[in-house]
C-alpha cells in the first residue's frame, strides 16, 4: 500500500508561516504530478497547489502569492510553504497524486490559524 506521510502542520497566528512536508516512494514522485490538498470543516476537499516534475506549479486563488509548493523528486518529498496565513486557512492539509487516488490518502496534518 501506498503510504504518503505529511507533517509540519500546527497552531499559528494570523499573519504566520508554516512548512508542510510530504515523504513518500520515490516511484510516485518519480511519474506523478504532486498536489496539496485541504479540508475545512463542513467543506469538501479540494487543490491547493500541484507541481509537475519538470517544477511547473499552479495555485487556488486562494493560495497565489502566499503559498509556494516545491518538490524534491530524488528524495520522494513535496512541500508547501504558507505565508501570511489567514483563519480561512485552517484546514487539516493532505497531499496526494493530481489527480488524486484515493488509496494515496495519508493522516494530513492540522492547520489552524487564530490569535
Amino acid at each position: 500500500q501506498v503510504q504518503l506521510v505529511e507533517s509540519g502542520g500546527g497552531l499559528v497566528q494570523p499573519g504566520g508561516s508554516l512548512r508542510l512536508s510530504c515523504t513518500g516512494s520515490r516511484s510516485i514522485f518519480a511519474i506523478y504530478v504532486m498536489g496539496w490538498y485541504c479540508q475545512a470543516p463542513g467543506k469538501q476537499r479540494e487543490l491547493v497547489a500541484a507541481i509537475t516534475r519538470d517544477g511547473r506549479t499552479n495555485y487556488a486563488d486562494s493560495a497565489k502569492g502566499r503559498f509556494t509548493i516545491s518538490r524534491d523528486n530524488a528524495k520522494g518529498t513535496v512541500s508547501l510553504q504558507m505565508n501570511s496565513l489567514k483563519p480561512e486557512d485552517t484546514a487539516v492539509y493532505y497531499c496526494n497524486v493530481r489527480p488524486p487516488r484515493p488509496d494515496y490518502w495519508g493522516q494530513g496534518t492540522q492547520v489552524t490559524v487564530s490569535s
